[in-house]
Order: C-alpha cells, then sequence, then structure tokens
C-alpha cells in the first residue's frame, strides 16, 4: 500500500505544504479508496450496484439518442 507523503521544505509555509499534500491525495485516490473499502459489501450487492449503474447508462444514451432524433 502506498502512502502518500511530501517534504515541507524549510521556509514553506504550513498551509501551502497542506494544500500540495491534499492534491496529492486527490490525485492518487486515496480517499475514494478508502471510502469504498469502509465497510463490507457483498459481492452479491456490488454485483447489483454494477449492473443497475449499467442500466442507468445505457437509459441515459437511448434518451439522448431519442433526443437527437427528434431534431
Amino acid at each position: 500500500m502506498y502512502i502518500a507523503h511530501i517534504t515541507v521544505e524549510e521556509g514553506e509555509p504550513l498551509e501551502k505544504a497542506l494544500k500540495r499534500f491534499k492534491r496529492i491525495v486527490e490525485k492518487e485516490g486515496i480517499i475514494r479508496e478508502w471510502k469504498k473499502r469502509e465497510y463490507y459489501e457483498k459481492p452479491s450487492t456490488i454485483k447489483n450496484k454494477k449492473k443497475k449503474a449499467l442500466e442507468r447508462k445505457i437509459q441515459k444514451k437511448m434518451r439522448k439518442m431519442q433526443a437527437i432524433k427528434s431534431y
């Protein structure tokens, strides 16, 4: 597992270093991964979520295609 870290330069304001650290953490996706793993999800729940997300994506494409056809 990768742990994000930065080195604070001498004379560098703490706020600037903290902002740089937050940017690195966001870029690496550490917070997103932590939230995903915070609680255990059954494999069936994950499968159902993926299935519903796919259905939403297909519905969105269908609506888009209908909007184009109506022009």
